[in-house]
């Protein structure tokens, strides 16, 4: 079929209609001189995801949450929901928390305190209030050093997909917890997060979760981090005291 000026026109027009929803999509976000989205900010998860993951009820010292794991649902292997279940029962003193260990990936993303982005082209540092944590996201394409390697935090390796920043988290110890009611992992856990810019004051967070000593197959969680925009905000110092927990640790019967 042959067009005419007039038909060129509007067949541009079409076309550029259908590709507006993509353009207003990635509008407003800001970007690197390389045009990767710009997460560098203070960012904070404002969710009950801390204390559990799950959609929960209004306890004591501990607020009502509607969940933040696909399905709402762990699925945990038999013999590890013992462990979970005993670990619940035992919270209060055998959180790692509540020892001012490292809390672990993906758990410090959604700790009740802010965290700094710093992004540059090869490596994306993460700065977090809570023990002064730092991790860093290694994105110059380098791979994970040989294991295994129990470590707090992992080992962190990072790449792009489209304006996603995706990252690869593997060497974990297994002495972290997912949350306040004992849900955990082994060392042999395997997280992959996605970093997804929505604009320039929202990202949304995924966290891929797999362990095949404790899990039964991959599940997921999901949840908003938003920026923080007051105009005098930043990392404040905040040291945790394990002996304070037994007066201010908010579990039920403390």
């Amino acid at each position: 079929m042959r067009l005419g000026g007039g038909g060129c026109l509007l067949l541009a027009a079409v076309l550029a209609l259908g590709q507006a929803p993509a353009a207003a999509q990635s509008a407003g976000i800001p970007r690197t001189r390389d045009g990767k989205p710009d997460l560098s900010g203070i960012w904070q998860a404002f969710n009950t995801a801390n204390d559990n993951l799950l959609s929960h009820s209004a306890s004591k010292g501990v607020p009502g949450g509607l969940g933040v794991v696909e399905g709402d649902e762990i699925p945990y292997r038999p013999e590890a929901l013992a462990t979970r279940q005993e670990n619940l029962a035992t919270r209060a003193t055998r959180d790692p928390e509540s020892k001012c260990y490292l809390p672990g990936v993906p758990r410090i993303t959604y700790m009740p305190f802010p965290f700094q982005i710093i992004q540059m082209p090869d490596v994306t540092t993460i700065l977090y209030e809570y023990v002064h944590a730092i991790r860093y996201i290694y994105t110059n394409g380098s791979p994970h050093p040989a294991g295994p390697i129990e470590w707090w935090m992992g080992d962190s390796r990072g790449r792009w997909e489209g304006d996603t920043l995706v990252v690869d988290v593997v060497h974990f110890n297994g002495d972290t917890w997912f949350d306040r009611t004992g849900n955990f992992h082994s060392d042999a856990l395997h997280v992959v997060e996605r970093y997804s810019l929505m604009d320039a004051d929202h990202i949304s967070y995924e966290a891929t979760i797999e362990d095949p000593k404790v899990f039964a197959r991959p599940w997921k969680m999901r949840m908003l981090l938003y920026r923080r925009r007051e105009p005098n905000v930043q990392l404040l110092d905040y040291d945790c005291y394990a002996f304070e927990w037994e007066q201010y640790y908010p579990y039920p019967g403390r």
